[in-house]
């Protein structure tokens, strides 16, 4: 029996082809994967991303803490260090809003369908539970969201801040710099530690969530 990953790769041509989510998630359901496999899998990746991204913010402060105490070499390669993080941390952030956007797409056909075939029992008493169902689902689903997001917007301010000491850097590559970039070394701190604990509270509503929707 294929996994979940491996029908996905088998269809993800389907998906380059179509353009269309619609198209996709019939051509997915025709192999036996349906929207709410779909949505598990995409709050997996999402989970992984931010994981992952939590990993380069503090591999970005790591760096940066480094540079604050530099005693000597070539300034021009701590900048390229520096703007090499910033990079890195980007390209993670634009991750992780991404695998969200993933979810809401997945979210909203999933909730329609579940509506329209809530509409198609005939028995009340499951009808009434299948209702129920589907409000707890989405109430959850809102949750996790709104961590997800509230943890994506703490990602700003920390680009921000890299990108602006790459740019201070690469403009004053001198001991002075160093002294400079010192004052600003309590915000980006504080800000990553935002970050990394908004991070976790997402992750661990993205569990609460996979583990919901898998019973």
């Amino acid at each position: 029996m294929f996994t979940l990953n491996q029908k996905l790769c088998v269809m993800f041509s389907v998906l380059a082809l179509s353009g269309c989510s619609s198209a996709y998630y019939s051509a997915m359901e025709k192999v036996g994967i349906h929207k709410r496999d779909i949505m598990v899998n995409r709050v997996v990746e999402a989970k992984e991303s931010q994981q992952e991204a939590q990993a380069q913010f503090k591999s970005a402060l790591e760096e940066m803490s480094a540079l604050i105490n530099f005693d000597g070499g070539e300034l021009e390669e701590q900048y390229h260090v520096i703007q090499d993080q910033y990079e890195d941390s980007k390209e993670a952030a634009d991750l992780v809003s991404s695998r969200i956007e993933k979810i809401e797409e997945v979210s909203d056909a999933l909730f329609e369908e579940w509506q329209d075939e809530i509409g198609q029992i005939s028995s009340a008493s499951l009808k009434r539970k299948s209702t129920s169902k589907l409000k707890e689902t989405k109430r959850r689903y809102n949750t996790l969201i709104r961590s997800m997001r509230k943890a994506e917007s703490k990602m700003a301010p920390v680009l921000t801040a890299l990108k602006d000491n790459s740019l201070f850097l690469k403009h004053n590559l001198n001991a002075n710099a160093i002294g400079a970039l010192q004052g600003e070394m309590v915000s980006i701190k504080k800000d990553v530690s935002a970050l990394i604990n908004e991070m976790n509270a997402a992750i661990e509503q993205s569990q609460k969530f996979i583990d919901m929707l898998e019973n």
